[in-house]
């Protein structure tokens, strides 16, 4: 039974990594799964914590200034991953945009959008710049 919570736990971790982007999560994720394996071996709740403890902890220590330097663009800048890639993308109206409702093409996906500046009123066709992300809005800029 220990094994399968750890592993819920790993699952869970690594799926709410997505919404964070920091990697932190992610080592925490995988610390879960090598006390989900430790848990496969051995009863003892304290060795599946502590193997949990440990492997995060190096996870973090190790791997994610690792990965973070590789993911870096080079000039600077680090790769944006999740909802930030969205911020500064470009789009289409598809649907009339405004201060309540609208609906954009950005990178060929439908994105519910409403005007970043609550006055401007975007119709089918024009360019739209996505200034932020509000939830699964995307607040649109003329582009």
């Amino acid at each position: 039974m220990a094994v399968l919570l750890w592993i819920v736990a790993a699952v869970g971790l690594a799926v709410a990594e997505l919404f964070t982007g920091t990697f932190v999560l992610l080592m925490l994720a995988g610390g879960a799964l090598a006390a989900a394996v430790t848990a496969a071996l051995v009863d003892a709740l304290w060795a599946q914590a502590l193997v949990f403890a440990l492997v995060s902890a190096l996870a973090l220590v190790v791997a994610r200034p690792a990965l973070k330097r590789r993911l870096d663009r080079g000039d600077g800048g680090a790769v944006r991953i999740g909802l930030a890639a969205i911020e500064g993308s470009a789009g289409v109206v598809l649907e009339r945009v405004d201060a309540d409702r609208g609906l954009v093409k950005i990178d060929g996906e439908l994105w519910q959008a409403r005007s970043f500046d609550g006055t401007e009123v975007y119709e089918p066709g024009e360019r739209v710049q996505v200034i932020e992300v509000k939830g699964a809005t995307a607040m649109v800029w003329r582009g």
